[in-house]
């Protein structure tokens, strides 16, 4: 069985992302933190339509939550590895640097940098023995340009694009590809509060961009195909300046 892992697979990108590997052929790991409720409607779908998947919960914020859980699953599952990890979870607390406190600067790097480290560390050895694997992490506009009141935000995702390119040249010989899809501003749970109609102004093809986009080009650096493409970043913005 060949499996993909999903991190933050229970609503939004995470969930189209698992929709959309499903169809691919892989059994779907779904990890969702706390709400479990989201998470079985994903999984209920995936099985609905003829795939097949299961629940993982822990939080990607917590190395020991992680190794504990994670690592469980893994040293259980020898003759189901993971081939595909899309490190998705990722959390915001915006606001001004100089009135940002230190857990909305911890929490937001612990997610999307930490999480990214100890995550892909645990399933980076099974892809490297089977000379095959598929990473593709999560990033954002805000890495790339940087956007005011993000400065954590920012800074966890400009990390993350950094270790992609690093990570990309040390296991690119034994198979592994490793890239980062960069979403602008997309129709989830983390825009609503957003004014579309003013910033849309600012997007070449006027419109936000939808869950599915996103996870059609995860779906494309995760196809054996793609074994040539890796330490790169792919932008899903509209076309907006980065």
């Amino acid at each position: 069985m060949k499996s993909a892992l999903v991190t933050g697979g229970s609503r939004g990108i995470g969930r189209a992302v698992c929709y959309k590997l499903a169809e691919q052929g892989y059994h779907i790991i779904v990890n969702y933190r706390s709400n479990e409720a989201e998470a079985l409607a994903t999984l209920e779908n995936i099985k609905s339509k003829g795939g097949s998947g299961e629940l993982l919960k822990f939080d990607v914020g917590s190395k020991e939550d992680i190794q504990s859980v994670l690592g469980a699953w893994i040293e259980n599952n020898k003759n189901n590895n993971i081939e595909v990890l899309v490190n998705n979870a990722g959390i915001k607390d915006d606001g001004l640097m100089m009135w940002m406190k230190d857990e909305q600067w911890e929490n937001v790097l612990g997610t999307s940098l930490n999480g990214f480290f100890y995550v892909t560390r645990l399933v980076l050895n099974g892809m490297l023995m089977k000379r095959y694997g598929r990473i593709i992490n999560m990033v954002s506009l805000s890495g790339i340009k940087g956007l005011a009141g993000q400065t954590n935000y920012s800074a966890a995702k400009a990390g993350v694009i950094g270790a992609t390119k690093a990570l990309a040249q040390e296991v690119g010989k034994r198979g592994v590809t490793v890239n980062a899809v960069a979403p602008g501003f997309i129709r989830t749970d983390m825009t609503e509060g957003l004014p579309e109609d003013e910033l849309k102004k600012m997007i070449p093809v006027n419109r936000f961009g939808t869950v599915e986009e996103v996870a059609h080009a995860v779906s494309f650096l995760a196809a054996p195909e793609a074994g040539y493409i890796t330490g790169t970043v792919i932008s899903v913005n509209g076309g907006l300046y980065t």
